[in-house]
């Protein structure tokens, strides 16, 4: 009797130990199914991330910068779309207490004191209408200048002028590519320290490519 029993342990063992690993397998085995719908799920959320980049490189601005004479120039692009859009100057004076002239001031200044504040474009673009300044204008007193000059209040001050494509030829879709240039001017200027050297229409290149506008 004893045999009898030890013998039905062992075989009692062996179809538990089978059992046992019969569901382990099936637990961790993969499904076709699973498979299909685990693919799919990465598929889609690749693409999803692929049209989220390729959207947000469209939107992020062409930006570029140089500094020069006691001014920082910030030069975006800004809603452009269907060959328009605009460009956006900031005018950032280096030391504190020094100001910009506005873009009304003659060409050649008030008694041959200060340069207009100006963006111009040429080639690829051309201006599609009046360019705006985010500051009012003041008028002041300066040593030696009987008139009374039109400034910006010290700190930076923004232009934005609206530009349209002028392509040399066709690009995708039809939109105009070629090389254009924005041309910055402006003088700063500290009422007590006097004035910076002028810059005169400095050439920044950009690029119209389909339906962009970027910086080299």
């Amino acid at each position: 009797m004893a045999r009898t029993t030890t013998r039905t342990r062992t075989r009692t063992s062996t179809r538990t130990r089978t059992r046992t690993s019969t569901r382990t397998r099936a637990a961790f085995a993969p499904r076709g199914g699973r498979l299909a719908g685990a693919a799919l799920a990465l598929f889609v959320t690749a693409g999803l991330t692929s049209c989220s980049a390729a959207k947000a490189e469209q939107s992020a601005p062409a930006v570029t910068r140089f500094t020069q004479n006691g001014v920082t120039v910030t030069l975006a692009v800004a809603g452009w779309k269907d060959d328009k859009g605009s460009l956006k100057a900031t005018f950032t004076p280096t030391e504190a207490g020094y100001h910009l002239y506005s873009t009304d001031l003659p060409a050649d200044g008030v008694e041959g004191v200060g340069r207009p504040t100006s963006v111009t474009v040429a080639g690829g673009l051309s201006a599609d209408g009046p360019a705006s300044v985010d500051a009012e204008v003041l008028r002041i007193n300066l040593p030696g200048v009987e008139s009374k000059v039109p400034v910006y209040p010290d700190g930076p001050v923004t232009l934005t002028l609206p530009v349209r494509a002028e392509g040399e030829g066709e690009g995708e879709g039809g939109a105009s590519t070629g090389t254009a240039k924005a041309l910055i001017s402006y003088a700063s200027c500290n009422a007590e320290e006097g004035c910076n050297i002028p810059v005169l229409d400095r050439p920044v290149i950009l690029n119209v490519t389909g339906k962009t506008l970027t910086f080299p």
